[in-house]
């Protein structure tokens, strides 16, 4: 299983978090996959060690992969949730009062948007 925290609005337009998992089957040698899931695109990204982004929407339904230094995220409840390195969220509220996201440390952060 591969642990995914999703950000998401609910019917009051406020952002929440859930964890849900992502089950593998075994494939031999290759290791555990996951079922395909069809994706629109791809965007590679870089933020600069001050980033610091006051509320906003997610732009798209998207995966993020932290590759490179973590951030954390605050919802609009006020709920803060910190994302290490390796960590993979699924943003959801492209609509609502959105999310808060700063960088843990002062450096350069490394990530990969997948869009659905």
């Amino acid at each position: 299983m591969i642990t995914i925290t999703r950000v998401y609005s609910d019917t009051n337009g406020e952002s929440n978090f859930e964890d849900f998992e992502v089950p593998l089957k075994n494939n031999g040698d290759i290791g555990f996959l996951s079922e395909d899931e069809p994706v629109k695109s791809i965007v590679f990204r870089e933020v600069s060690p001050s980033y610091d982004y006051d509320f906003h929407n997610a732009p798209d339904r998207q995966y993020i992969v932290l590759l490179e230094g973590g951030v954390e995220i605050e919802t609009s409840l006020g709920e803060k949730r910190t994302f290490p390195t390796g960590s993979i969220l699924l943003v959801e509220d492209t609509t609502g009062k959105g999310h808060k996201t700063k960088n843990i440390k002062p450096k350069l952060r490394k990530s990969i948007f997948i869009k659905l």
